[in-house]
């Protein structure tokens, strides 16, 4: 079968569905933390959907420490700011020489900058240990084939809302409030170790009227990168759940149809296993897809069951309905196969535009699956400004855009419908 000749009755009823289920998610089970009960009672509602059209279903648990992949913003802003005022205080009254309190301000700013690449440019684990952990549901429901297992095609959406990135709300997506204090405070910090290390030398040795030039005015531009980072310590607001009706009950809700569209066309499938992957902990930085791919890695990059995942991610933006084959800002590749017969399922389906992007900032799930070598990419649909709704209040189901939603699961069959008959080649 062909997506064309998919019932469109089905699709649409499903849109609708879509639709009617992301608002009563919302309103029943209210904020969605990682982890938390409000989240995993919402997975046990999807499970009792689930179970109506699959095989079987279960849960897996792992561990997550929900806060430790963005509270590392406000401890490297405070570290950085007692720093710079410290440094200032104590080299002002004779208490430290002038050159350690540049060599504090340089090792401060180099360990928070390091701490930064690992939470939130490689998405490691660094932070973890620091926090309290809590335990953390993967919900995997799965609809078996009429024969013998050959593939296994994986949709994977993530149910857990984010904290508020306080500025995005407040900028409403009019103002580079996001760009000036995230590049500013990177940027920043990066000049004052470049500068606090000339000073250290200037203060050491003879470097003539530029390095006298460099003493005298150094703290100047170290109370800027203390500002910034002032800006930055509000950023995330610990206190406020986005309603996370675009990111990501669209992709949870494209997961739970993809085998509900099968179910209601009466389409069996005769060597795929199609997977509904419902996870809560993307928003704490891909922790619920890591622990999945880590402990499934041998199942899944097994040559004997040819197994993609196709992770949906905020079908909202038609414009930027894209395959995502460059993921982790741009440092993972997701898998080119996989992305392209994505990619032609989405022309086939009547999106000519759809085109192959880029994670530019930030990352999908898709990428914890590919660092693993697994096969994965992410379907999505956001503007990458990013759009105002993004990670605060304004996410909410009166934001759905049920034409998106739409397109995303014809896309999503249709993907289907070709790994079945061809993989991903």
């Amino acid at each position: 079968m062909k997506i064309k000749d998919f019932p469109v009755a089905v699709i649409k009823e499903n849109v609708d569905y879509a639709v009617r289920e992301i608002t009563s998610v919302i309103k029943k089970y209210g904020p969605r933390e990682s982890a938390s009960d409000n989240c995993f009672a919402a997975q046990k509602h999807l499970k009792k959907e689930l179970d109506q059209f699959c095989d079987e279903s279960h849960f897996e648990e792992y561990d997550i420490a929900p806060k430790a992949f963005l509270h590392f913003t406000k401890t490297i802003s405070v570290a950085v700011i007692v720093a710079v005022v410290a440094g200032f205080v104590l080299s002002m009254t004779g208490v430290i020489p002038f050159t350690v309190s540049h060599i504090i301000v340089a090792v401060t700013a180099i360990v928070c900058l390091f701490v930064t690449v690992m939470e939130f440019l490689l998405y490691k684990q660094f932070a973890d240990v620091f926090y309290k952990k809590k335990k953390g549901h993967n919900l995997i429901a799965s609809r078996k084939p009429k024969g013998e297992i050959k593939k296994r095609i994986i949709i994977c959406g993530h149910i857990d809302a984010a904290y508020e990135w306080r500025h995005l709300y407040y900028a409403k997506g009019k103002y580079p409030f996001f760009g000036i204090t995230v590049a500013g405070s990177v940027g920043s910090a990066l000049i004052s170790i470049i500068i606090a290390v000339i000073c250290v030398f200037a203060g050491n040795g003879n470097m003539g009227a530029f390095g006298e030039f460099m003493l005298n005015y150094s703290y100047y531009f170290h109370f800027v990168t203390a500002f910034f980072l002032l800006t930055l310590y509000p950023y995330i607001n610990f206190k406020i759940i986005s309603p996370g009706a675009n990111d990501n009950l669209t992709g949870t809700y494209a997961a739970a149809c993809a085998v509900r569209m099968l179910d209601m066309a009466g389409v069996e499938l005769e060597n795929t296993e199609v997977v509904a992957m419902i996870n809560d902990g993307e928003e704490a930085g891909l922790r619920a897809t890591k622990a999945y791919a880590k402990a499934h890695r041998d199942e899944l990059t097994d040559d004997r069951v040819e197994t993609a995942v196709l992770c949906c991610d905020t079908l909202t933006d038609f414009e930027y309905l894209n395959v995502y084959s460059k993921d982790m800002t741009g440092l993972v590749k997701n898998d080119p196969e996989f992305s392209r017969l994505v990619l032609d399922s989405a022309k086939e389906a009547g999106f000519e535009n759809t085109k192959f992007a880029s994670v530019f900032f930030g990352s999908s799930d898709a990428a914890a699956f590919s660092q693993e070598g697994v096969t994965a990419t992410c379907l999505a649909a956001m503007d990458p400004k990013p759009a105002d709704y993004y990670h605060n209040r304004r996410d909410n189901y009166d934001r759905l855009v049920p034409s998106t939603i739409e397109a995303g699961f014809k896309i999503i069959i249709a993907s289907i419908l070709n790994f079945d008959e061809k993989g991903k080649e």
